[in-house]
């Protein structure tokens, strides 16, 4: 049982995506805009039309993560799919990576659109980075939703994260190959970087006086069977975060929005963004 609970969660870490792909991508071109900001070549992809609505993936991945519900969201927002730093058709020279540079390039990204404020929803590693975004520019975001997240890494993720790549089930490690478009050697740098957040205690640190600086309307989603952010640091979250809402997601893992709650999910999130309450 707890190997299977661990390569689920580990799954959904790397990569959650639809098994199809546009035919672009099978030949190997990217399917958006790639534009240079910071130190990196950002790709985008943009869908729909509307109030804009920003989705951002998790470690490992790319913005394949939001294929199962993009078009669905396309239809009520514009919404606007980055790959982070690294991941997918983005570059990063430097070979690192922290959730405050993730969110500075973010913020570079909607200062390139033009985009003064959005919606966001970001999947653990994109919820991390709207936590930074959120405090780092509090008028920024209007409504966010975090799935997955995390305020500071515990130690029992720490744990998990001083594990080898090699250890790794080996769905977990063709799921992440899948959305490392730019081969072998970008699939080995984001396994180190993933495993280096063990030594990390400054990026992912906030305590809960820094969140209540948070103004965007924030609904945090979470799986009780997280094996890497336990209950207890969501309910902390939603404590500090004036205003904030809670789902707390029965027999869910660390991204507990797919398989049998993806219905469920996108008619809460949807209803949660289209409000137009105020802080």
């Amino acid at each position: 049982m707890k190997t299977q609970r661990f390569s689920c969660a580990l799954s959904c870490w790397f990569l959650l995506v639809s098994t199809s792909f546009a035919p672009a991508w099978a030949q190997g071109q990217p399917p958006g805009t790639t534009v240079r900001l910071n130190d990196i070549d950002m790709h985008y992809r943009i869908l729909g039309s509307g109030e804009p609505l920003l989705l951002l993936h998790g470690f490992g991945s790319c913005g394949d993560d939001w294929q199962p519900i993009s078009q669905a969201l396309a239809k009520q927002f514009q919404v606007i799919i980055p790959d982070l730093r690294g991941h997918g058709w983005s570059t990063n020279p430097a070979k690192t990576f922290t959730h405050r540079q993730s969110a500075a390039d973010v913020l570079a990204l909607l200062d390139h659109l033009a985009l003064k404020r959005v919606r966001a929803m970001g999947i653990s590693t994109g919820g991390m980075t709207l936590l930074h975004m959120a405090t780092r520019q509090p008028d920024r975001i209007d409504a966010m939703v975090l799935i997955g997240a995390t305020s500071y890494f515990p130690a029992q993720a720490r744990r998990i994260l001083a594990a080898s790549i090699d250890k790794f089930p080996p769905e977990v490690r063709e799921m992440q190959q899948k959305c490392a478009k730019r081969g072998g050697d970008q699939a080995r740098e984001l396994s180190a970087q993933f495993t280096a957040f063990k030594d990390n205690y400054e990026d992912m640190n906030f305590t809960a006086p820094y969140l209540t600086t948070i103004k965007a309307r924030t609904l945090i989603v979470h799986g009780d069977r997280d094996i890497f952010f336990p209950v207890s640091i969501p309910v902390e979250m939603y404590q500090a975060i004036r205003g904030s809402e809670l789902w707390i997601v029965p027999r869910g893992e660390h991204v507990p929005i797919y398989g049998p709650r993806l219905g469920e999910f996108l008619t809460i999130a949807t209803e949660f963004l289209q409000r137009k309450e105020s802080r």
